[in-house]
């Protein structure tokens, strides 16, 4: 009897985190993202590998992924206003289409031979430049897609559980891929997985809910975005915070490379365990999340995770034994995707609907358009005081900025606990 009980409660909290999946228009998006996302790491972790082994420069790898983001910068913050304005759903499509398109171009220009580093850097930036008008509309097509606002904190945290799942299992699967057959392939088979979220995002039936007009012009209401994000501070400091930590420390991602062929002595395999090690506690940090139901609490959860991903990048960053790494970079990931996916649940419960689209894209700014200017710096730096003492000196600011964003911590807690109250 008792037995019965508990497997009944088990089944039932791991059916609550999945609830989002009752929408069906949420539902055909996550399993094609499932197939698309897979693609997607798989060929991340192929051209890092790619071009280290053709290079041996840790600045190209840097440069690579600034080139890969830099377009966000300049773009995220007008695709926010657009994202107000024009159907999301035709908007993701297109964006879609357009990666794909990338993806096999750039196998096909591995496949023939003549694939060079000037190559790699322009596709990255068109990639970018999809990627920019991207994030903001597929944040703000979250609510339209399940249809209701008590589902949107488990689709985000869906949504960052197939990003992590994928995190998770690309790069394992991409590592044997190149032993095997080489990077051509990894290219091929992202390119093919586009396919499946394209065909879910087509056959979606969805109520359009920015459909209020607009009179100003795109820069007064980007400007319109600005001063509301910064007049609300609670809004302003959970910015200020992913930002910070998004140009000082996400930017550990590219040197990867480095880290599990030039410190830890492996191969492409071991580069593959090490990012889906990254991608395996990220994935049980949204598994956490997804199975959270009140808001209340995320201010302190933003906290926590913060702590723990600087101090994770930390001790990643001095650490030369595998399993140790293997280690810090689960917790590191998992702080990681808790802080983000945290904080995206909470702008997006408190911002008001018309301007969603530009809050979100200050989000997604936060970590994709700042990114590439910290993954430029700690390019250009880590040749003159190695890897290891570059990524450590990332980990204290980004404790250091943990401790400026605690003494607003106040504001926030009040901030959610009077959103509650009214809702």
């Amino acid at each position: 009897m008792f037995r019965y009980i508990d497997i009944r409660s088990y089944f039932n909290r791991v059916g609550f985190a999945f609830r989002a999946l009752k929408s069906p228009n949420f539902r055909m998006f996550f399993y094609g993202q499932i197939v698309s996302l897979m693609g997607t790491y798989i060929q991340n972790l192929a051209l890092g590998w790619l071009i280290y082994r053709l290079t041996d420069s840790p600045f190209l790898l840097g440069l690579v992924g600034f080139a890969g983001q830099i377009p966000s910068l300049f773009l995220t913050p007008i695709a926010g206003v657009y994202a107000d304005r024009v159907n999301r759903r035709y908007v993701l499509i297109g964006s879609q289409a357009l990666s794909m398109v990338m993806a096999f171009t750039l196998a096909a220009l591995y496949l023939t031979g003549v694939l060079q580093i000037w190559h790699i850097i322009l596709i990255a930036v068109i990639n970018g430049v999809s990627l920019a008008f991207d994030t903001p509309f597929r944040h703000a097509f979250l609510l339209e897609m399940v249809g209701d606002r008590d589902l949107l904190q488990n689709a985000i945290a869906l949504n960052s559980t197939l990003i992590n799942s994928a995190r998770f299992i690309g790069p394992t699967i991409g590592g044997f891929i190149i032993a095997l057959l080489g990077e051509g392939w990894c290219f091929i088979i992202n390119g093919l997985s586009f396919m499946a979220v394209i065909a879910s995002l087509m056959s979606m039936r969805v109520k359009p809910m920015n459909t209020h007009h607009h009179h100003g012009s795109i820069f007064q209401e980007l400007a319109e975005g600005l001063a509301y994000s910064y007049r609300n501070k609670t809004i302003r400091y959970l910015l200020l915070l992913i930002s910070s930590i998004g140009f000082i420390g996400l930017p550990f991602q590219v040197f990867m490379p480095v880290f599990a062929r030039d410190i830890l002595h492996g191969n492409s395999q071991l580069l593959g365990f090490l990012t889906g090690s990254l991608g395996a506690g990220a994935l049980v940090g949204a598994f956490y999340l997804a199975s959270r139901k009140s808001i209340r609490s995320l201010p302190k959860i933003i906290l926590v995770s913060s702590i723990l991903f600087g101090i994770g990048l930390f001790v990643f960053s001095l650490s030369s034994n595998i399993a140790v790494s293997l280690g810090v970079i689960f917790i590191t990931g998992f702080g990681m995707i808790v802080l983000f996916a945290a904080t995206n649940t909470l702008l997006q419960h408190i911002v008001d609907e018309d301007k969603r689209g530009r809050v979100v894209a200050l989000y997604g700014l936060s970590f994709m358009g700042i990114t590439p200017l910290g993954s430029l710096l700690l390019g250009s730096i880590s040749p003159t005081f190695g890897v290891q003492l570059t990524l450590t000196i990332s980990g204290l600011l980004c404790l250091l900025a943990v401790v400026l964003f605690g003494r607003n911590y106040g504001t926030i807690a009040q901030t959610v606990k009077r959103f509650e109250n009214s809702h």
